[in-house]
């Protein structure tokens, strides 16, 4: 039977049919997501300048072209063995290099494809690509991915270094929906303590209107010692007056 034609073929399946080496795959990036081609990612670029909110990666490679600063699209630089993706580099903007040997372009796919390409990566992959590819999941544009990173996060069959990535770029999702499913994974007894007490430190990154008041309510309530702990360790970094005011209730309770 003749093969589908590369248009039918999912992203999953024209990697897994790439000869190893690298396989080169570029998206649209979400609004507010810029990078310099290179080692560079950022979250607020104005003006052409890439912002203070940002991520420095793969400064070592030499597969991209850099630019001063640019809107998209995102790049993956993925290795691939036996049709299985075994390391992944990210970047923002820029182009690529005229393909080398070992070298498979597979051009632009839809964002959203992208993104479940690498959510199920990370959800079924092995070694490093699994944490690798939860990163350029949250920047495809026109997609909503932090439902998926929750789950990854409740996985138990998921290695714990992937779901702490998860529970990461989780808490870098905005609104009250996040930080009340980043307070009930802390509060599920069935996730692992390491992956909670990363969910506690995402809470700290919340904007403290909404953070603080979960990490009091953790401090007060959680039935792990361990996870309270952690949650008044962050609340003593927030500066916040509702934390001073609980270290007095917890001080001078009987």
């Amino acid at each position: 039977m003749a093969a589908a034609p590369l248009s039918a073929q999912s992203l999953a399946d024209r990697v897994a049919r790439a000869p190893d080496g690298t396989v080169h795959v570029t998206y649209a990036a979400r609004a507010g997501v810029c990078g310099n081609g290179a080692g560079m990612i950022s979250f607020d670029c104005e003006n052409g300048t890439c912002g203070r909110h940002r991520i420095t990666t793969n400064s070592d490679w030499d597969d991209d072209t850099p630019c001063a600063c640019d809107s998209g699209p995102v790049r993956l630089a993925l290795q691939v063995t036996n049709g299985h993706v075994t390391r992944l580099r990210s970047y923002v903007g820029g182009h690529w290099k005229p393909a080398a040997a070992g070298v498979t372009d597979v051009g632009t796919v839809a964002a959203p494809e992208a993104a479940r390409f690498l959510l199920d990566l990370a959800r079924t992959g092995n070694g490093r690509a699994s944490e690798e590819a939860i990163f350029p999941a949250t920047l495809a544009d026109s997609v909503t991915v932090w439902p998926d990173l929750l789950k990854i996060a409740r996985a138990n069959a998921v290695p714990s270094h992937v779901r702490n990535q998860a529970v990461f770029w989780l808490s870098q999702a905005a609104g009250e929906a996040v930080v009340k499913d980043l307070k009930d994974l802390v509060d599920d007894d069935n996730v692992d303590r390491d992956v909670r007490e990363h969910a506690v430190f995402a809470l700290s990154q919340e904007p403290h209107d909404v953070g603080v008041p979960a990490l009091i309510q953790i401090a007060r309530a959680n039935k792990d010692a361990g996870v309270r702990r952690k949650a008044i360790f962050w609340l003593g970094q927030s500066n916040d007056p509702r934390a001073i005011s609980l270290f007095e209730e917890l001080l001078t309770r009987p």
